[in-house]
């Protein structure tokens, strides 16, 4: 009999799906890590505004694009602006949390990676976030920016004096990107559909609506961006080939060795 390399749309079948309460747990668990470590970074107001005139000269300096060219548009008709401020609300955590459950249905070796680099970018940018407390562009006057959430609604964020639930000043590095930059490549690489690549559409609408709505600087993304880089450089997707020569046997390739698909890797004897 002929041996052949399964295509990566069968991998699901040749990987063990992790144990879901052990999953549901971790997640979980990461969350509340990500809210508590938000929380300890709340109390830094005047070092958060010192550091967003660092960040803003610092982008007028190198000469990146203002964030009011973004905002302009948005400000151009009530129902656009309002519907970025709804996207910037609620697409954030559902699209990630969506976007884990399918692969964990579907693609078990893909969630396990995906996993393990949305873990390791968000704990990176909580330490981030602890040692260099940002101010938004929305708070700072030198911007000439509004809060377009606060304005039109709707808005995620109360008073940053009296605002318990979230720390208004983790601006740098930008999780709304890079979870939803890892959503478009993570699903880019799960699948083979031609049209793919359009899921790219989410981190790029992403980026227009953090930096429109007055959330995050265009530094904020591309820090971002770099430590997501750095993650899918260090952390590699496990390939699984399973091939039926003789017996049928099966073994792992790792994540460095190229594979061809279909490729012969064995012949009947």
């Amino acid at each position: 009999m002929n041996a052949r390399t399964e295509p990566a749309e069968g991998e699901s079948d040749a990987i063990a799906r992790p144990p879901l309460v052990r999953e549901l747990l971790l997640v979980a668990g990461l969350f509340l890590v990500y809210k508590f470590g938000r929380q300890l970074a709340t109390g830094h107001t005047g070092e958060a505004f010192h550091n967003a005139h660092r960040v803003w000269d610092l982008e007028r300096a190198v000469h990146l694009p203002g964030e009011g060219a973004v905002q302009s548009v948005l400000l151009h008709g009530d129902t656009l602006v309002h519907v970025a401020n709804t996207y910037y609300a609620t697409v954030h955590f559902p699209a990630t949390a969506a976007f884990l459950v399918w692969l964990y249905l579907r693609r078990p070796a893909h969630y396990v990676w995906a996993r393990r680099i949305l873990a390791t970018v968000t704990a990176v940018a909580l330490v981030g976030h602890l040692l260099f407390p940002l101010a938004p562009p929305r708070m700072l006057e030198a911007t000439g920016l509004i809060d377009t959430a606060r304005v039109y609604g709707p808005s995620v964020y109360g008073p940053p004096s009296s605002d318990q639930l979230s720390n208004q000043f983790a601006a740098m590095p930008s999780l709304h990107f890079g979870w939803a930059l890892m959503v478009a490549i993570g699903l880019i690489v799960a699948t083979r559909s031609p049209w793919r690549w359009l899921w790219l559409l989410h981190p790029t609408l992403t980026l227009l609506v953090i930096v429109g709505t007055a959330n995050h600087y265009w530094l904020d993304a591309m820090v971002a961006a770099a430590l997501l880089g750095l993650a899918l450089a260090v952390i590699h997707l496990p390939h699984r080939t399973r091939t039926t020569a003789g017996r049928g046997t099966e073994r792992l390739v790792p994540a460095e060795v190229p594979v061809e698909e279909p490729t012969l890797v064995g012949a009947g004897r």
